[in-house]
Order: structure tokens, then C-alpha cells, then sequence
């Protein structure tokens, strides 16, 4: 007996489960295709690579790439990929650009991109999972160690400046 259920099986609709005789082909009530009864489900994914494929959300397959995160290697880029994928957000991994590593070795960084539809989404992923990008933000301790750097730079100019002016009023000196 091949895979293909007996022609004298009954045929019910997968949606509202009614009966039907072998030479109907869809459902009065709903519209559905009728299939066999105890036949294999058809929601299994055929592959992985269907199965990667079911889970991608189309609102987020809009527009054209967008780099949202980083990985300092393709394994960590990797996880971030799975992390957005499990919320329906496609995307694809590129090496980052200037690192001088062969193509075959894992090592290097990666940048994650997304369409710019699942931009947003991705990045709500990625804060919750604490793995987004540090962005510069300019906190009351950050304001005040941005300030003393600068003092300090400052400090050092004028230092400079005074003794370069020390030193040439000395050969004035010397020469005069």
C-alpha cells in the first residue's frame, strides 16, 4: 500500500471537522479544502529551512536593510539572529566591513541587518535582552567626567604654552 490514503476514506473539513463523501472537494459551510480522514497534517514543516521560514512575521519584510546590532564573532551574531527570529523578524548576517579575516573562519564581527519595516521590533528585542547597541548617552556622571577631561586637556595646553614661553624668554635672555 503506497502513502496515498483508500479512495473509500470519508473526507472532513480541517477547519469544522463535518463529513463529506469521497466526491465532494470542499467544505459547504466554510470554503475550505476537504482532506482525508487521519491523513498526515500538512503543517509540518518539510525542512528547517521551512520551519525558519514559517516563523518570519511579513509586516517586517519591508524596505531595504538596516544594520540594528553587532556580534564580535558569528556565533554571538548568530544568537541575536535567533533571538529575532523567535519575534517574526527576519534577518541575515554580513561581515563587518574592515576586518581582515578569511570568509571561512567564524572569527571577526558581524553586523545583524533587518528590513527597515522590522527595524523598531528588532530593536525592542534587543533591549529587552540588554544586547542592543551602547548608544553614547550622556549621563550625570558622564557630563562631569566629560568636563574634568576637558579641563584637564585644557590645563595641559596652557602648560604647555607657558613653558614654551619660558623657554623662549630665556634665550631672549641668553641671546640679548
Amino acid at each position: 500500500m503506497s502513502g496515498e490514503p483508500a479512495a473509500t476514506e470519508p473526507l472532513a473539513c480541517p477547519s469544522c471537522a463535518l463529513r463529506y463523501p469521497i466526491d465532494e472537494r470542499f467544505c459547504d459551510s466554510c470554503g475550505m479544502p476537504l482532506t482525508y480522514v487521519g491523513a498526515e497534517p500538512t503543517d509540518a514543516p518539510a525542512s528547517d529551512a521551512h520551519a525558519r521560514a514559517r516563523k518570519i512575521d511579513p509586516r517586517f519584510t519591508e524596505g531595504g536593510l538596516v544594520r540594528v546590532a553587532g556580534g564580535r564573532n558569528q556565533a554571538e551574531a548568530e544568537l541575536i539572529q535567533g533571538m529575532l527570529l523567535e519575534e517574526g523578524v527576519p534577518s541575515m548576517l554580513r561581515r563587518s566591513p574592515g576586518f581582515d579575516v578569511p570568509d571561512m573562519l567564524a572569527a571577526g564581527p558581524r553586523d545583524v541587518l533587518v528590513p527597515e519595516s522590522g527595524a523598531e521590533a528588532a530593536q525592542e528585542v534587543l533591549l529587552q535582552a540588554d544586547m542592543a547597541p551602547q548608544t553614547e548617552r550622556a549621563e550625570d556622571g558622564d557630563q562631569a567626567g566629560g568636563a574634568g577631561h576637558a579641563l584637564r586637556l585644557l590645563g595641559a595646553v596652557a602648560g604647555g604654552a607657558a613653558a614654551a614661553a619660558l623657554v623662549a624668554w630665556g634665550a631672549l635672555q641668553l641671546a640679548g
